[in-house]
């Protein structure tokens, strides 16, 4: 095992931050996976799904693109598809929960996180067609 820490790569501060997100994400979707398959009620597979897709995968993805492209971990678009996810999707997460839940009236709630959500990733998209290719590290 090598313990020299000049031989590790030197990633991007953004994409280090993405990655660690991610994993918060991935533990929380486990513990609710877990709690679901114990309790045998599934009534909160959606927010499951989504945690996981959106909350580990995704933002997993972004981190290590964003270490592989500094450039783009670095960019305006970056910070605004950081701060679109990180408060839209935990707002979208609670609010689906509530409402699989049997609490209809967060509908509005959900919409709007959800639609913010969604601009996070055009946003994520933008920047990737704006910032990543060949030659653009």
């Amino acid at each position: 095992m090598q313990t020299d820490s000049t031989a590790d790569p030197a990633f991007s501060t953004a994409g280090v931050i993405w990655l660690k997100l991610a994993i918060l994400y991935l533990l929380i979707g486990i513990v609710i996976g877990i709690g679901m398959g114990a309790t045998e009620n599934f009534a909160l597979r959606p927010v499951h799904t989504h945690l996981n897709l959106l909350g580990w995968a995704t933002m997993a993805l972004a981190g290590l693109i964003y270490c592989i492209f500094p450039k783009a971990g670095r960019s305006r678009l970056a910070r605004i598809h950081f701060w679109l996810q990180n408060i839209a999707l935990p707002v979208m997460l609670i609010s689906l929960a509530l409402l699989v839940l049997g609490h209809p009236g967060v509908i509005p709630l959900l919409a709007v996180a959800e639609i913010a959500t969604g601009l996070s990733i055009v946003t994520f998209a933008a920047n990737i067609f704006l910032n990543v290719g060949a030659g653009r590290r």
